[in-house]
Formats: structure tokens, C-alpha cells, sequence
């Protein structure tokens, strides 16, 4: 302890400038005049600025979101040393309104001891104008206490809205699409808890308001089909009200990109007369159709799906491989049209492509004539995957009333890359709802399938954010590789660097 005292003119000799010392009330020892006449030593027995704020004190932390308590009931979540854990102790301190804070740090201890000490620096006061500064630490006791958020989580009982979203599908990529759409846009900010589930996954939520902006955000980014219900929980007789569990459930449309469906007659000459049997290019808002015969484009709304429901005919895992023979380009002039006929896409072209089943290469010498798409990418030699109709065992009332002469015998859907090569060499990642989850291998193959998707479709990269992968950024490329400059890839500008919690403090201290 020191003193910061005001010295009146009247110790201070006119013709030297010294100070005259006078001798401390209490112990006689010779000091400068100040107000109380005392040492300081004397001056500390007699008065202490501190003892009216504690040098002990508790704080409640709870352990399963970690989070600490922000009197009266706000929660708030500090990390250790951080400025705002010093400022939630500064405030269980009553007693500094009555001193001046001058400066305030933590003092190191082991982070499981459930002691945080607060270093404090004080000035105060006494005795008409003398300022006493005094340094001291107060102890902080971290107490465990359930939060009312985790409390209702650990008595199930902790939502009162829930949100199913379903796809009966085969294939699974929509929903992977629909995953890293809810995290790019932040969509699962106010759940309680994500549980996946058996075709779909569970959003809680403990009020109705944030069920409904989630199911807001499915309708906007996927066709999907909402109903939703509620059960009685309770109710009170005497003020007439009640409480419900509500529910929504959201159908999500039953195909995925590379899927092939048949249309009926009506919806096909609602979509500018495009062939039945067509390929799913993309599900977004709405579904994208195109003719892999004519490349003919169409889109599907919400509402007109769910007026003239479809279903896939064939799932991507039916699809065979094929090896390209010859391939003639078809010219713009050579090309069919008709009055009313759809829109044509402009990043396909058409050809005329004879292929063999890489199975039967070297057995069966007859070639296949196919109509594709895939002008653009296909050359002798190369490797396509396709729906083979001839061989496939199709239950659908709308594809048996066609002809058979208008069914074509086999559609190409993608050119096909060695995908060990590329699962080898790709240096990106996504992120998941819940990182927890055991995935069997028909998932991880879908999964590989959509990340294949991500690399092709540069406009279904616009709406996921890609990570860079540090475990693979030292991975040499294989020459196999680039020797096919075909093969596509994402560039380093379209990626993200992942933001680590180590890396974020770091920046705070520079």
C-alpha cells in the first residue's frame, strides 16, 4: 500500500524549497505533512479501502453447454481469461461502486481447479483528501448449476415444436444438398437439438416461431409438401389456456440429380411437349428436367409437382458403364424442332454416340447407337455411365402406356473418371449438422456421389460452402490425373479457409 497525499504550502520553507517533517501521530517516526498526520503503515492498520467488497465470491457454470450465469437468469458463454468472463466477475463484486477501479487482470490457475482469481487495483479516499491506491485478489468459486435449457433437455421435455423433413428416396443427395444449404445460410441457429433419423433428419425447437422460419427456409430452397399437427399437452381449466406440442412434417420430392422419370401426358405438354422419359439435371426450388436426347430443358414448381406427382423410374444406382466407340457431332441445322417446343441448353451438345457395355468389351462386337447430350465431353475411348431400359425393371403405370419404338434403348447421363483418382486428390471438405454420426458404406458411396456432383456443376458450388482440407493440401497429384485435363476440379479461389477456435484467438491477441 502507498499514499498519494496533497501537501499544503505551509510545510514547505519559503527560503530553501524543503519540506519540513513532522512526526507521525502514532508511532513518532518522522514523515512530510499530509491530512491524517500517519505513516504509512499506520495509516493501513487504521484503514482499509477494501473491506467493503469481498474477497470471496461464487459464480454458476453449467456444464453441458458451458456456459456461465449472468445474474438473474441470462446465460452467456465466456471463455477462460477472455474479457468477457472479467467482466460477469466484476459485477458479483458489490462493493467497488464505492472505490475507483484503476485496473483489473486474471491471475494464472489450473483450469480444472474451479478457482478463477481476479487481480484488482483500487483507489479510494479517506480522511478529507488524502488517495489511498491498494492492489488485492478475490477468489471466484465456479459451482456447477443446470441451465433451464439443459434441464428441460435432460427431463425430455425440452421442445415444443418439432420438424421432420423426409425424402423416400433411394438416393440421398438432396438431402446432403439440403445440409450444407441449412449451413451456409445459418438456418439452424435456434434448434435444441438435430437428430438424424431414418430418411430425413429432426429439428427441436422451443417455440413455434422458430419451427416456422425453418420450414419458411425448406419451402424456399426445395419443393417440398408441408402438414403439420398438434397434441394437448395440458390445460388450465381456471385461465383457459393450453399447451401444445406442435409438429411439422415436410416431404421432400422423392428424386435427386441423375434420376430418370416419366412424366404423363398432360404435364408434358404443360412443359413445351418434351419427351416422357427425362433426367433430373438439378433439384433446387424447383426441378430441373432435361431430354438427354434433344438436351430439350423444362422446370417443375412446387405446386405443379404436387399436382402431377412423378417418381424415378431408374435411381443412379442403376446406372452401367459403357465405353465410347465413335462420336459425331449433330449440327444446329440438323436438329429436329417443332412449334412450341421448350427451351434447348446451351451447355450440351448433341451427337450421335456408339457405345459398347465395358462389360462386353471384347465379347460382343455389336455397337449401340445412342442420341446424348454429351457431345461436349465424349471422345473415343472414354467411359460413360448410363440407363440401359432394355434390361431395366420398370413398375410404372405412365412408362407402359408408351410405345416401345418412342422408348430409346439406352441414355447416357455422365462421363465417367477413375474415382479412386479422385477421391485421392481431392484437397476440400464440407461440414455436417452433427460430425457424431456413423455413416455405412451405401451412404459414403452416395455421399462420394454428391461430392462428384459439386466438382461437375460449378452453379451447384455457388449455394455450398467448400472448405479446404489442411490434412490433404501436401498430397502430391497424381500424373495420371493430369494428364486428363477433363477431369473436373475445384479451384483454390472457390474454396473457404476453415476457421479453427485456436486460430480465432490467436487473431484477438495480434
Amino acid at each position: 500500500m502507498e499514499y498519494i497525499n496533497n501537501v499544503s504550502g505551509g510545510g514547505i520553507s519559503a527560503s530553501s524549497g524543503a519540506v519540513n517533517k513532522i512526526l507521525c501521530c502514532e508511532c513518532g517516526v518522522p514523515i512530510e505533512p499530509n491530512a491524517t498526520n500517519m505513516c504509512v503503515p499506520c495509516l493501513r492498520s487504521h484503514v482499509d479501502i477494501t473491506e467493503n467488497i469481498p474477497k470471496q465470491a461464487v459464480i454458476f457454470f453449467c456444464r453441458n453447454c458451458e456456459r456461465y450465469l449472468n445474474p438473474p437468469n441470462e446465460w452467456v458463454q465466456c471463455s477462460l481469461e477472455s474479457k468477457e468472463l472479467l467482466s460477469l466477475c466484476l459485477k458479483r463484486l458489490q462493493g467497488l461502486r464505492q472505490v475507483k477501479l484503476v485496473d483489473a487482470g486474471f491471475v494464472w490457475t489450473e483450469p480444472h481447479s474451479k478457482r478463477i482469481k481476479v487481480k484488482l487495483t483500487v483507489h479510494g479516499e479517506v480522511m478529507s483528501d488524502v488517495v489511498l491506491q491498494q492492489v488485492f485478489v478475490v477468489e471466484f468459486t465456479v459451482n456447477n448449476q443446470m441451465c433451464d435449457d439443459c434441464h428441460r433437455t435432460e427431463a425430455k421435455d425440452f421442445w415444443r415444436c418439432m420438424v421432420q423433413v423426409r425424402q423416400k428416396a433411394v438416393n440421398r443427395k438432396t438431402l446432403f444438398y439440403l445440409e450444407q444449404m441449412i449451413l451456409k445460410h445459418k438456418a439452424h441457429e435456434n434448434t435444441l437439438g438435430i437428430k438424424p433419423n431414418t430418411g430425413g433428419l429432426d429439428f427441436f425447437y422451443a417455440t413455434d416461431a422458430h419451427a416456422r422460419k425453418m420450414v419458411d427456409f425448406l419451402q424456399a430452397v426445395l419443393p417440398v409438401k408441408v402438414t403439420n399437427s398438434k397434441k394437448l399437452i395440458s390445460h388450465d381449466i381456471h385461465s383457459n389456456s393450453y399447451n401444445y406440442k406442435y409438429s411439422y412434417a415436410v416431404d421432400i420430392v422423392p428424386v435427386s440429380k441423375g434420376s430418370l422419370v416419366c412424366l404423363n401426358k398432360r404435364l408434358t405438354q404443360q412443359l413445351g411437349h418434351i419427351a416422357p422419359v427425362c433426367l433430373v439435371s438439378k433439384v433446387a426450388n424447383s426441378i430441373h428436367l432435361i431430354d438427354p436426347q434433344t438436351a430439350q430443358m423444362a422446370e417443375v414448381q412446387n405446386m405443379a409437382y404436387w399436382k402431377s406427382p412423378f417418381e424415378a423410374i431408374c435411381n443412379p444406382k442403376q446406372m452401367v458403364e459403357f465405353v465410347v466407340m465413335d462420336v459425331e457431332i449433330i449440327r444446329e441445322h440438323e436438329r429436329k424442332t417443332f412449334p412450341g417446343q421448350g427451351p434447348v441448353s446451351h451447355r450440351h451438345t448433341l451427337a450421335d454416340v456408339w457405345v459398347v457395355k465395358s462389360a462386353e468389351l471384347g465379347i460382343n462386337e455389336n455397337t449401340i447407337h445412342v442420341k446424348s447430350h454429351l457431345g461436349n465431353l465424349l471422345k473415343p475411348g472414354d467411359y460413360v455411365l448410363g440407363y440401359d431400359l432394355r434390361e431395366a425393371n420398370v413398375n410404372n403405370a405412365d412408362y407402359e402406356k408408351l410405345k416401345s419404338e418412342t422408348v430409346p434403348d439406352v441414355l447416357l447421363i455422365k462421363k465417367s473418371y477413375d474415382k479412386t483418382v479422385r477421391k485421392q486428390n481431392r484437397n476440400w471438405k464440407l461440414k455436417h449438422l452433427n460430425e457424431d454420426v456413423a455413416v455405412d458404406t451405401d451412404i459414403e458411396n452416395e455421399y462420394n456421389e454428391f461430392l462428384e456432383d459439386l466438382e461437375e456443376d460449378p452453379e451447384l458450388r455457388q449455394n455450398v460452402n467448400i472448405f479446404k482440407d489442411k490434412n490433404k493440401q501436401q498430397i502430391p497429384v497424381d500424373t495420371n490425373d493430369m494428364d486428363d485435363p477433363s477431369v473436373p476440379r475445384i479451384t483454390l479461389e472457390e474454396m473457404l479457409d476453415d476457421l479453427v477456435l485456436e486460430d480465432e484467438e490467436m487473431g484477438d491477441d495480434v
